[in-house]
């Protein structure tokens, strides 16, 4: 996945209002960009810290830009932009970069399913039949642990996901949890129990029903975004 419109680079001053960031560009322009992530973004940004925002010329958009990449206190980078996480998974899914979900004939996005009202993000299609697949974006990291976490706060809807899942191994159908990690240097992924541990519960309970747990690494530049390496999952 290219960037395009090409990222420009700045500092951030501060985020706030969960979806709203101040920075100042490479030029000295002070500008007040959207943030795309609902999480806490917590071991994620600094102030002072590079960013790389996308710049928008629609005039019908009340911010001038989009926030993508951020560089952490680590000095990492991390795809801040969780939308971005199901388009990088379907464009690995479609390339056969997932071993595990490779063979399907068709591919549906956002399906409704589950007692909970939930959708599904992909539902993909086999000769055996169907499997659900759930994809979170993963940009939680520690210090210079190679482990990255999630969630990086309470999600009781991710927590609900686990349990739509859970029900259709039970059933016999195939059911996916797959983590979208945006954060460089990582080589495992685990629960963040410390931070929501209903999630964490949740999801120990998703695996015992024999929902399938995967997470794939992505590799980031300034210039794109390509979902490539397998990871353990702890």
């Amino acid at each position: 996945m290219r960037f395009s419109p090409a990222l420009e680079e700045g500092r951030l001053v501060r985020r706030y209002k969960r979806f709203l960031a101040d920075i100042i560009t490479a030029d000295g322009e002070p500008l007040c960009i959207h943030c795309p992530n609902t999480g806490s973004m917590h071991n994620c940004m600094v102030e002072g810290g590079r960013v790389w925002f996308q710049r928008s010329s629609d005039p019908r958009r009340k911010l001038p830009g989009t926030w993508e990449l951020a560089e952490t206190p680590q000095g990492r980078i991390a795809c801040i932009n969780t939308a971005r996480a199901n388009p990088l998974v379907e464009e690995a899914l479609r390339a056969g970069v997932i071993a595990e979900l490779s063979g399907f004939t068709a591919l549906k996005r956002e399906v409704a399913y589950g007692s909970e009202r939930s959708r599904v993000d992909f539902r993909l299609e086999y000769p055996g039949g169907p499997a659900y697949v759930e994809v979170k974006s993963v940009t939680l990291g520690f210090d210079g642990s190679p482990i990255a976490a999630f969630p990086d706060a309470t999600t009781s809807r991710g927590a609900r996901h686990l349990r739509e899942l859970a029900a259709l191994a039970r059933s016999g159908i195939r059911a996916v949890q797959l983590y979208c990690v945006g954060l460089s240097g990582v080589e495992a992924v685990r629960a963040a129990a410390e931070i929501d541990p209903a999630y964490a519960k949740a999801l120990s309970a998703a695996r015992l029903a024999g929902v399938e747990v995967l997470a794939y690494a992505a590799e980031l530049s300034t210039d794109e975004i390509r979902l490539l390496k397998p990871l353990e999952v702890i």
